[in-house]
């Protein structure tokens, strides 16, 4: 087989899916418009830091030739296609919103011909929703108590990218085969028939265990936002100066801007993880944290629960705390004894290897894939 990933590296979770394909002698790609700070491997980058818009979009354009192309899968992730839409948003400058509503219309056009080549040329299309590109602020607001939806601002959700989401989404699934959501909260808003897909960016064999609870030192506790508002970070910093000032003796180590490679040894020396407070789901960072033998902190939705597997549900190793909870959950865990806390360390690696296996996910992934080529070739 011969597929292709694209067209960003959030998460890295193409770029693992990708990789473990080709483990299975799976002839897999994976092509991003840009590459990011965190730095996962990709087969092909489109866009330099240097180029200007006229040079992007002319190479964007020359990237767009793979319709032609002899695939046998392209699987969207991010929830978009090579031509990511963007929602027109007004100023107060005449021209700009000129060129704006223009820009929006080419990227909606040009998306469309993407997605009706494919069609044309009947190579089965999939898309994976990882987050934000499907989670939606009002349905947030109307439906859970606990949500990243009351923290952050307008420029995070607002109507107009709610309402581009949802236009995206439906878009996106009238093409493609099967519609994937790696958080179980987005499941609420993708179409009947979308499936939870756990996540599957890392390879075992590179992280291995290390099992630092008992070592003779404060517990080192680990904290690595992508948006602080969105994870909570004000709500972990507050409840530990609170523990600290209380007299508790422990390690702060927060993570930030630095790469996955690089964030991966500082991992590998915290004890424990605080994850999200407000998602309702761990994140890839979870278990990047889990395969390491670290126990994580999160926020776990109870009702989003009934769109994952029964026994996943039943094993989930986490403490489960948000915003109001957090120093109570930090409390329980400087209190634990170490020898506990080791025991639920081993809980969480033997949890990730279950769960979240990468083989299993590639095979299943290439299965839908012959399932949908031979569909399309009846």
């Amino acid at each position: 087989m011969k597929v292709l990933h694209l067209p960003t590296t959030v998460g890295g979770n193409p770029q693992g899916i990708s990789k473990h394909m080709l483990i299975l002698e799976v002839d897999s790609q994976t092509w991003a418009l840009r590459q990011n700070y965190l730095g996962y491997p990709v087969d092909k980058v489109i866009w330099k830091d240097s180029d200007n818009f006229f040079q992007r979009e002319w190479k964007r354009l020359k990237a767009l030739t793979y319709v032609f192309q002899n695939w046998d899968a392209v699987h969207f992730n991010f929830g978009t296609t090579l031509y990511i839409q963007e929602p027109y948003i007004a100023t107060p400058s005449l021209a700009r919103n000129l060129f704006r509503k223009f820009y929006s219309r080419y990227l909606n056009l040009m998306q469309g011909i993407e997605l009706s080549v494919l069609k044309w040329r009947r190579i089965p299309m999939f898309v994976q929703y990882q987050g934000d590109d499907a989670r939606q602020g009002d349905f947030c607001l109307k439906n859970f108590k606990v949500t990243a939806a009351t923290q952050v601002g307008s420029d995070y959700y607002n109507e107009r990218t709610d309402a581009q989401k949802r236009i995206q989404i439906h878009r996106m699934s009238q093409f493609c085969s099967k519609v994937y959501g790696l958080n179980p909260d987005l499941l609420y808003v993708l179409p009947e028939g979308a499936e939870f897909l756990p996540y599957s960016h890392i390879s075992f064999e590179e992280w291995e265990p290390h099992y630092t609870q008992l070592m003779d030192r404060p517990l080192r506790i680990g904290h690595a936002p992508s948006n602080r508002k969105g994870k909570g970070t004000d709500y972990v910093i507050e409840a530990l100066d609170e523990l600290k000032s209380e007299g508790y003796q422990f390690e702060f180590v927060l993570i930030e801007g630095v790469s996955n490679a690089e964030a991966k040894l500082i991992y590998q020396d915290i004890d424990v993880l605080v994850d999200q407070l407000f998602f309702g789901w761990y994140g890839g960072l979870a278990v990047e944290a889990m395969a390491l033998g670290k126990p994580v902190l999160v926020y776990i939705r109870e009702e989003d629960l009934k769109y994952i597997p029964i026994q996943m549900k039943q094993e989930l190793p986490f403490i489960n705390v948000h915003s109001k909870s957090i120093k109570a959950g930090l409390k329980s865990v400087l209190e634990m004894p170490r020898a506990d806390l080791l025991e639920l360390a081993k809980k969480s690696r033997e949890f990730v290897l279950k769960w979240h296996d990468p083989i299993a996910i590639a095979n299943r992934l290439v299965h839908d894939y012959k399932e949908a080529k031979l569909e399309i070739e009846k």
